[in-house]
């Protein structure tokens, strides 16, 4: 076991390509991807806010252009006044392919109707607001309409009916905000990292598995290995916990990546999601807890990974084989990312792989109980077991082994 593990290790770290590869190049693909994003979205938001919005309003009731100035619409709005006989048929094309970004047509006589307006059932005046819902210059454009101008018009017109707004407003709402802080800082993290973790131990455990196992069998070394007089016990422990360690480390260059560049990413985009996750911190204990559910999950994968890779001729074979198990991995590690705020029932987290997930954001919202955690790391220490017993099976069939 000790020869096979130092064997392992050596062929990976020995490899300089590899070390690249498995170790160095995550951290700057995912820092670097993080940033992009962050600048991409930044700058859409900039380009959204900035854009001079292109806009016809037609039928303007009187004082509509002095309230347009008063509440500064027209600052990065380029507004055409349209007469009641224009017709607003081209506009609306407009629209649509992304020429104009907003049409405003009021009723005729919008204010006469308005002041006419005495008992229940009588004619109300209509605005309507056309705009193209897939343009994001003609969403924010109609957004910021109905936001600063309509909402200052209704305003306006409510204090001429009935000279004190306060009479209309039955009570007020007074909002009291009572959170978790520590769940309300990781909760980002506690819809992201389970699923990312999940696949990307996956990730890293498939390449060198597949190669461990179906490559050495591709190689023709796998079967000089299984002719010496070693028990087979051996070759498989040592092959599982060197991957295992190669796979652990790996995972948690990306886990690391992403805990370190996520902030900036939010920051960039200037949510309140970056102050929350610069504000997240774990304990020594969630630490410890994480490593021990990643490494329990690592020894399915990898031993799943290697009874799999038992059964094929090469490497291309295998990684056929691998494809499905790698499916259901994600939709195990996305389920957590959809949750309705229901209690997660406690058998959930005896789940293979999606109770780590379970744990994994229960960990980010500072909610893991001890029982979960213990769930969690048990059900997949046990599966591993099953697959390690079925590694062992397979490597003992020289049908299987030799493809005999």
């Amino acid at each position: 076991m000790k020869e096979i593990f130092k064997k392992e290790m050596v062929r990976v770290l020995g490899d300089k390509k590899m070390i690249f590869s498995m170790f160095i190049l995550p951290a700057i693909m995912v820092i670097g991807i993080y940033a992009l994003l962050g600048q991409l979205m930044s700058g859409m938001i900039s380009d959204v806010e900035e854009h001079e919005s292109i806009v016809y309003i037609q039928n303007a009731p009187e004082g509509m252009q002095a309230l347009v100035d008063a509440v500064k619409y027209n600052e990065n709005a380029k507004i055409t006044y349209l007469n009641d006989g224009d017709s607003v048929t081209e506009y609306k094309d407009q629209i649509l392919s992304g020429e104009v970004d907003l049409l405003v047509v009021f009723e005729k006589d919008f204010l006469e109707k308005f002041a006419s307006y005495q008992n229940a059932g009588d004619a109300i005046p209509s605005v309507t607001v056309s705009y193209n819902s897939t343009e994001n210059y003609s969403s924010a454009a109609n957004s910021k309409f109905c936001s600063t101008v309509l909402a200052a018009m209704e305003a306006q017109l409510l204090q001429t009916r009935f000279n004190d707004l306060e009479s209309l407003q039955v009570f007020e709402t007074k909002e009291d905000l009572i959170q978790n802080e520590d769940k309300a800082n990781g909760q980002f993290l506690a819809m992201m990292l389970p699923y990312l973790i999940t696949f990307m131990l996956f990730s890293s455990a498939m390449g060198l598995c597949v190669d461990a196992v179906a490559g050495e069998k591709e190689r023709g070394t796998m079967a000089s290995m299984l002719i010496t007089p070693v028990k087979r016990t051996g070759i498989i422990s040592g092959k599982i916990l060197a991957l295992s360690l190669l796979s652990l480390i790996s995972s948690a260059v990306y886990a690391v990546s992403m805990l370190v560049s996520m902030p900036s990413m939010m920051k960039t985009m200037a949510g309140a999601d970056g102050d929350a996750l610069s504000n997240f911190s774990v304990s020594p204990l969630q630490v410890i807890e994480l490593l021990a559910l990643m490494a329990s999950l690592v020894l399915i994968y990898v031993a799943l990974l290697c009874f799999i890779s038992a059964f094929a001729r090469n490497t291309k074979e295998a990684q056929t084989f691998v494809m499905p198990v790698y499916m259901v991995v994600l939709i195990a590690g996305m389920m957590t990312m959809f949750s309705s705020g229901m209690k997660t029932p406690i058998f959930n987290y005896a789940i293979p792989v999606y109770g780590t997930a379970l744990s994994i954001q229960g960990i980010m919202t500072n909610e893991l109980s001890l029982v979960q955690f213990g769930l969690s790391a048990a059900s997949n220490l046990v599966c591993s077991l099953i697959f390690v017993i079925l590694v062992v099976k397979a490597f003992n069939s020289e049908k299987i082994m030799l493809n005999a």
